[in-house]
């Protein structure tokens, strides 16, 4: 079996985060109201993290990947990187900030043909997760 790409992953972590959401909600919101009497941060956790879902949501809507031709060939030339890193990463320890740094653009980059077929996806499920994010504010 092929290992998850970088937006297969994304999908099926947010597709966790809703679930677990969607199942429990009712049940953290009273403890989360009750939490940000005593403690105000909370409130600026959910805030936060309602911000950095529409800063993804963003991001993924931005990637207009239609007038890019041979990206397939782009995203198998990032997949033999991701196995030259794997390789060398041993070889190379004083050099693992700079591996890694280009292992996180190669797996975005590889990632990519699939995006067109989750986009729509992902973007659905961080909308769900953002109004269970709200419905959780006191």
């Amino acid at each position: 079996m092929a290992e998850k790409n970088l937006f297969e992953q994304l999908k099926e972590v947010l597709q966790d985060f809703k679930d677990f959401l969607d199942q429990n909600v009712p049940t953290i919101r009273p403890a989360i109201k009750a939490l940000a009497g005593l403690i105000p941060q909370i409130n600026d956790l959910i805030e936060l993290l309602v911000g950095l879902m529409n800063d993804l949501k963003q991001e993924v809507q931005n990637l207009d990947l239609s007038g890019i031709a041979n990206l397939d060939k782009v995203s198998e030339f990032t997949t033999k990187i991701g196995s030259f890193l794997d390789t060398t990463k041993d070889l190379l320890p004083d050099k693992a900030d700079t591996i890694e740094e280009i292992r996180g653009v190669a797996n975005v980059v590889t990632g990519l043909p699939s995006l067109d077929d989750l986009k729509a996806e992902i973007i659905g499920l961080i909308d769900a997760i953002v109004a269970h994010l709200n419905s959780l504010k006191s």
